[in-house]
């Protein structure tokens, strides 16, 4: 049981599930049978799973310099070689169970996880580390809406927000580390940004995918003025509270986010 703790754990589970859980919801708001959910849920978990456990392979030695205890393979709770054995079999799942979703809809998930393999090679040490996160979240909503409908392109609106939300969740989920990062040669967009302005950009984007969801979708009366004033009040607090506040209330922004882009599917 410790060993199958260390190695979830190794897969970075928190962006993991929180990306399989928002796809499932997709999945139901476009009308999908308890089947094609779960077919759209185990393949993007399959893509995450793989994704999260090649991130800690590829950084172990940066991990390891800066004294990361918490990551499980830095710490031995986890072997590498293990974490590499299921690195590989989730990526291959990955492929067909994305193309079991339609081929259409399979290529494109297939191009999400290819993105965020690019980030894990090197992208993210990059001026274009926000690429790979644009190109997988504006593809996750594309994905589940050619599962539903194979011959209808999604709506615009829709991967445009999907991209501004990852890219929010990109420079929020690298603040916590800008330091340890910065250590290791790794310089991505938040890193030349800093900590006084990736908070700023992280709300601006974030705030922006909350316009797109409500102009581009049926999002009106209360729902759409609710989200709006609690976005607005969350990017404040990320713009003027100091410590953790800021990454937290980028978190809660995104979440807002995504409960619109749910509504409005």
């Amino acid at each position: 049981m410790r060993r199958t703790v260390a190695l979830l754990g190794a897969c970075h589970p928190g962006p993991a599930l929180a990306v399989t859980v928002l796809a499932g919801l997709l999945a139901a708001a476009v009308g999908l049978g308890p089947g094609r959910i779960a077919l759209v849920v185990v393949a993007v978990l399959a893509g995450q799973l793989s994704i999260g456990w090649s991130n800690d392979l590829v950084d172990l030695a940066r991990d390891r310099a800066v004294g990361r205890t918490d990551k499980p393979l830095v710490d031995g709770r986890a072997s590498e070689r293990t974490v590499r054995i299921a690195c590989g079999v989730a990526l291959v799942a990955t492929v067909p169970l994305s193309l079991a979703c339609g081929l259409l809809a399979g290529l494109v998930h297939l191009v999400c996880v290819a993105a965020g393999w690019a980030y894990n090679l090197g992208v993210k040490a990059t001026p274009w580390s926000w690429v790979p996160y644009a190109v997988a979240f504006g593809g996750l909503p594309a994905f589940v809406s050619l599962t539903a409908e194979p011959d209808q392109l999604p709506p615009l609106w829709m991967s445009l927000a999907g991209a501004l939300l990852g890219v929010g969740a990109h420079v929020v989920n690298v603040l916590p580390d800008l330091a340890d990062d910065a250590a290791t040669g790794v310089r991505g967009l938040p890193h030349r940004l800093g900590a006084q302005w990736s908070p700023v950009v992280a709300a601006a984007v974030l705030v922006a995918a909350a316009v797109v969801i409500v102009v581009g979708a049926p999002v009106t009366g209360v729902v759409a003025v609710v989200a709006l004033v609690a976005t607005a009040g969350l990017a404040a607090v990320a713009l003027l509270a100091r410590g953790r506040t800021p990454f937290r209330a980028a978190i809660a922004m995104a979440l807002v986010d995504v409960a619109m882009l749910v509504w409005a599917r």
